[in-house]
């Protein structure tokens, strides 16, 4: 069976767990930490980077920084994970949900400014597969109507927009290092930012409402509990994992992008007849080949695709239940304007097997497997 996903293992993992555990410091902001967030502050251009045990709390740290109150509304399309509505309904505020591009599956920016009410504070813009939304309209209704924006790039870490680091556009962006992604750590994310009047804010939230991290940077001579805070910090021996793969960037970029381009070619045909939708990738955009997906007739054929693929031992996956149209989307949050494209879309929508460690002869496979589907 041709998995659809394995996380990435690019070979110094271990190595680099074994110095992490030799180090004797196994907790949060170890050498590995620091080294993660140092590589991203270059690479990024960005001036604050701090590692989390999850995007889905890089995201309730964003929330907390944005001081959401309770009514307060926030914009974000329906079409993404539960962590982008989790993490304000957490703070009391109610996402309102707006239609999506169906060319991007990107929130729709056109949309944005007429679901914009009085008690509106934030617009969470989400890059489905690596692929930007676009980011200067976006930015330039928040900066007319003095909202925040909270980049949920999960998908997007080494994808960019216009020369631009995704997550880094915005007031705080929100990665994700899951088994699913590019780069991984397991469990893991970061929240990122630029803004030196929210470093303190953040590390103490971060830091379980302490001023420990300026204790450790030998500013203050104790550390006390100061403010509101949790446990964000994931263990360095996470880090350290993360941070083999973030060496060998480059590398996994370029097996990513290669079964993503003999997928895109492989289909260029069933698209030009009409039988399928490809991934589309603005001008503006530059992709990370985080995933590759097609989008088939109706729900019924993606079902029947799905059997059959399954059948000859290739595992597709789709996925995203619409938020507004799931139980606590109906009890926390709305859906503003009329619902074009996003449940149509996300019916379509069939991913495949795409990680780094994955064969090219098995994304040869699955790809011939899609391509007799439609012959039958």
């Amino acid at each position: 069976m041709i998995a659809f996903n394995n996380p990435p293992f690019v070979g110094k993992e271990l190595e680099y767990i074994k110095q992490a555990v030799d180090s004797g410091k196994l907790c949060g902001d170890g050498m590995f930490t620091k080294k993660c967030s140092e590589w991203m502050r270059e690479r990024f251009d960005v001036r604050h980077v701090l590692l989390t045990t999850s995007c889905t709390h890089a995201l309730e740290m964003a929330a907390y920084l944005c001081d959401l109150k309770p009514g307060d509304e926030v914009i974000m399309p329906s079409y993404t994970f539960v962590s982008t509505a989790d993490a304000f309904v957490l703070r009391g505020a109610v996402p309102v949900f707006v239609d999506i591009r169906p060319d991007t599956m990107n929130i729709d920016e056109k949309l944005i400014e007429d679901a914009i009410t009085d008690r509106t504070k934030v617009i969470a813009p989400v890059h489905y597969a690596g692929v930007s939304c676009a980011m200067d309209e976006i930015m330039e209704i928040a900066a007319r109507h003095h909202l925040k924006v909270v980049e949920d790039a999960a998908q997007g870490v080494n994808a960019w927009y216009k020369g631009r680091a995704l997550g880094t556009i915005g007031d705080f962006g929100c990665y994700s290092f899951h088994e699913t992604k590019n780069y991984s750590m397991g469990e893991g994310g970061a929240i990122v930012f630029n803004r030196d009047e929210d470093l303190e804010k953040a590390e103490i939230l971060r830091e379980k409402g302490t001023n420990r991290s300026k204790f450790f940077r030998g500013q203050i001579d104790k550390y006390t509990w100061v403010d509101y805070g949790s446990s964000y910090l994931p263990s360095d021996m996470n880090a350290a994992y993360l941070y083999a793969e973030l060496e060998m960037c480059e590398e996994i970029d370029r097996k990513r992008h290669a079964i993503y381009n003999l997928y895109h070619e492989a289909f260029r045909e069933l698209e030009e007849k009409g039988r399928i939708q490809r991934p589309f990738v603005p001008d503006y955009a530059k992709h990370n080949a985080h995933m590759y997906y097609i989008k088939v007739r109706d729900l019924e054929e993606r079902t029947r695709l799905i059997a059959y693929l399954k059948e000859r031992g290739v595992m597709a996956v789709f996925h995203y239940i619409p938020l507004h149209s799931a139980a606590a989307g109906q009890k926390f949050g709305r859906f503003h304007g009329e619902d074009v494209w996003t449940t149509k879309e996300s019916e379509r929508l069939l991913r495949l097997p795409m990680f780094y460690n994955l064969d090219m002869k098995d994304a040869e496979y699955a790809a011939s497997c899609v391509l007799d589907f439609f012959k039958e």
